[in-house]
């Protein structure tokens, strides 16, 4: 592919996504576009899910790891590639490189989770784990790239990983001709500057969000001052965008083409995956979920229609449990509430008997006798309930107190 030249970057065309889009004939699926009738009623105007999370090894990134691997040299492919990943490029590597005959190597954190890790090796791919955070991954498959002539596939910062990756942009209008807002997450920029590169080009009426969680938004730091702005030390369940630089290639695209970059809590993430699986039926990661959590943000400030790109499926179980029980008590679906009762027989019975006419599911209880703060003859107890929200919630905190119980703070 060639591309045109931004002043100190190479830069991507709607001609490269093109050439992207005919390549990865076959390869890629053109992943379904679901409307959401609850997240429709929410922000008032029609909403879609474009559900790269059903995409092959459960993300988008086979599209760029393909076109990039596809596109090298028959000298560079005959000494392999390397990547250094937590997951979803590690995947995509693994299998674009099976599929062209290309040996790889990926390099994942030692803290990975085990289906990624078992995944990736079942793709084809040598995994080798190293350091505990991306970074010391990073340097260590650069430095076998350095050592063995390995090609280095970075995970957003070329522009034919870029170019495959906006070929969700192509599908999106031809699967939503009448959108009018594209919403997706952005990590290091290459799925939102492919999707721009290719949108703006047909459509430049077209509104393009991007999003990024709370404790690792390097984008709005970084196009205040105009270029890349390292975040040290970023956090976020949603390994798939935390990522602590831009890319130098997708800044470059992002500040020219995509029209806002919002960022989201950790509350809305789990609440927007939550979402998914209960409403739309659809396991996504948090990353994949980050559009979602910005519609549920500020519903009414997107105009309609609205697509949501879900950029990934790949969650660990561990994480999802955990995940769905912070969405939960972000929905108010959850409650903890602690108070003192008289050490008797019989109180905690008469205590849950007051719980169950309110329909409130107990999850757990603890008692506690030991502090110094409890008179002789009483029990703190602490319960963890089940809720079906923020009113009923409220209904049960009524209960407790027309019950004459005092729930401490």
């Amino acid at each position: 592919m060639s591309y045109r030249t931004a002043d100190s970057f190479p830069t991507v065309t709607l001609d490269d996504v093109r050439g992207a889009q005919k390549m990865l004939g076959g390869i890629a699926r053109v992943t379904a576009m679901e409307g959401s009738r609850h997240l429709t009623q929410l922000v008032g105007a029609p909403v879609h899910l474009k559900c790269e999370n059903l995409q092959r090894t459960g993300s988008f990134k086979l599209r760029g790891a393909y076109v990039r691997i596809a596109g090298l040299l028959p000298e560079q492919r005959a000494l392999g590639v390397v990547a250094a990943s937590a997951g979803n490029h590690a995947q995509g590597v693994a299998l674009a490189s099976a599929l062209l005959g290309v040996r790889s190597m990926v390099f994942m954190p030692k803290g990975a989770p085990l289906p990624k890790i078992s995944a990736t090796e079942e793709y084809g791919a040598e995994v080798r784990l190293h350091g505990t955070v991306v970074d010391e991954t990073l340097a260590a498959a650069q430095q076998y790239a350095a050592e063995t002539g390995a090609v280095f596939i970075h995970p957003f910062d070329h522009p034919d990983v870029i170019a495959g990756q906006g070929t969700v942009g192509l599908e999106i209008l031809e699967q939503c001709p009448e959108v009018r807002t594209i919403v997706v997450g952005i990590g290091g920029g290459g799925l939102a500057a492919g999707i721009a590169t290719a949108v703006k080009a047909l459509r430049p009426d077209v509104r393009i969000v991007g999003v990024q969680a709370e404790g690792a938004a390097a984008y709005p730091l970084s196009l205040a001052a105009g270029r890349p702005v390292a975040v040290e030390h970023p956090a976020t369940m949603a390994d798939g965008i935390k990522v602590g630089r831009p890319g130098d290639v997708p800044f470059d695209i992002i500040a020219d083409l995509v029209d806002e970059v919002r960022t989201v809590s950790e509350d809305n993430l789990s609440s927007a995956l939550l979402l998914c699986l209960e409403r739309a039926k659809l396991v996504v990661e948090p990353a994949g979920a980050s559009p979602v959590a910005a519609l549920l943000r500020d519903p009414g400030s997107f105009e309609g229609p609205v697509v949501a790109v879900l950029s990934g499926g790949n969650v660990d179980p561990v994480l999802m449990q955990r995940v769905l029980r912070h969405g939960m008590a972000a929905g108010g679906r959850y409650l903890q509430v602690r108070l003192r009762l008289t050490d008797r027989p019989g109180a905690l019975a008469t205590l849950l008997g007051v719980l169950s006419v309110v329909d409130a599911n107990v999850l757990d209880v603890s008692h506690v006798r030991t502090d110094p703060r409890l008179g002789l003859t009483e029990v703190e107890v602490e319960l963890h309930l089940e809720t079906r929200g923020p009113r009923h919630c409220a209904e049960v905190g009524h209960a407790l107190r027309e019950a004459g119980y005092t729930v401490i703070d």
